[in-house]
């Protein structure tokens, strides 16, 4: 008999980031995206539906026809049904509705049955139990994708609210800090946390502008990323996404803290995705928060930035201090703060 109690026990290491949906009506240009540009496997549903897959899962990327251009919702895999019932349990305990997906819903994102509750920025939050798994051959110009026990990628957001943000997902997934980077980007200083819910360095990252309550993005998201099994994956992708002509947002580069190799591409909705390489995997027993100057240790340099893009950022921040910002105060609570350590620059883990 499991020992877990409900809602209590921690559910780390039992969360993986599962599945993104994406709403948008530009579905010629992301076939093109994610088909001929990043390389992955692309099933055709219906004139309004069509899905990406990355390994043998059935679904990886929904995507839906509709206004939003952006991200709508993430799924996560939850390895067994005590873990999704004590986290069940501890959304009903602090008030939060969940609704049960459709047959249907389940269906179009490749697993048996989910449920679903909000999230920040009113990005639904799904979780699910088994996913279902495809025996038709992948039909990838990748040569493959890293998802297992570390999920299929991360999700990076912007906010106002960072501590709340943190504060969610603390409460539901009992996501850890594994880092932070303090960086300086025209003039505009921004405060990065790195959060993860498993062996992968991050599944979530949240941004925050230092001192003023702006948000510069205009979508939920301000990037995705996916990991590519070798590093001629990446600059063969990178290849494709200049010669098809897609915006590049970053050129290649390595980061400060994951050490990951990636470049950042503008998808047809106008946030970035990120195909990365070898990023370190965590080791728990080893491992001990650090704080990061910069992003990047070389490269990531910006692509074809006007100062036209530069305007719009600005306009959206200054949007952004006349909307409210939904954190769902009841998972996020007082929130979790922003605690410095004394040994910036130390990193643990393995590669």
């Amino acid at each position: 008999m499991s020992t877990r109690t409900p809602a209590t026990a921690s559910v780390f290491g039992a969360v993986h980031l599962g599945y993104i949906i994406i709403e948008t009506n530009r579905f010629a240009d992301w076939r093109r995206f994610g088909t001929d540009a990043i390389g992955m496997h692309h099933d055709a549903l219906s004139p309004d539906l069509m899905r990406f897959r990355l390994d043998d899962q059935e679904c990886r990327f929904l995507l839906r026809r509709g206004p939003a251009e952006d991200v709508v919702t993430t799924g996560w895999h939850i390895d067994d049904h005590t873990a999704f019932e004590q986290i069940e349990a501890r959304i009903r305990a602090h008030g939060v509705p969940l609704s049960a997906g459709t047959d249907e819903e389940a269906e179009l994102r490749g697993v048996e049955r989910l449920l679903r509750f909000p999230g920040p920025k009113g990005i639904t939050q799904e979780i699910y139990t088994t996913p279902r798994v495809s025996t038709a051959p992948l039909r990838m110009l990748a040569s493959g994708f890293v998802t297992g026990d570390s999920g299929m990628g991360h999700v990076a957001i912007t906010s106002t609210k960072p501590t709340e943000i943190r504060g969610y997902f603390a409460t539901v997934f009992d996501a850890r800090l594994t880092d932070r980077i303090d960086e300086t980007i025209s003039g505009v200083k921004l405060k990065i946390r790195f959060l993860r819910v498993n062996e992968r360095h991050h599944s979530i990252a949240v941004a925050a502008t230092a001192g003023l309550p702006l948000d510069p993005i205009r979508t939920r998201v301000q990037h995705l990323n996916i990991q590519a099994a070798t590093l001629d994956d990446v600059a063969q992708s990178y290849q494709r996404v200049h010669e098809l002509g897609f915006d590049m947002a970053l050129s290649v580069g390595q980061h400060t803290n994951d050490r990951e190799l990636s470049y950042y591409a503008r998808t047809p909705s106008g946030f970035e995705w990120e195909v990365g390489w070898n990023p370190l995997v965590v080791d728990e027993s080893t491992w001990e928060p650090s704080t990061h100057q910069g992003i990047s240790v070389w490269g990531h340099l910006p692509v074809g930035r006007t100062i036209v893009d530069k305007l719009a950022q600005f306009r959206a921040g200054a949007r952004s201090l006349t909307r409210s910002e939904d954190t769902v105060p009841a998972l996020s609570g007082a929130g979790t703060a922003d605690v410095r350590v004394s040994a910036p620059h130390r990193r643990r883990g393995r590669a």
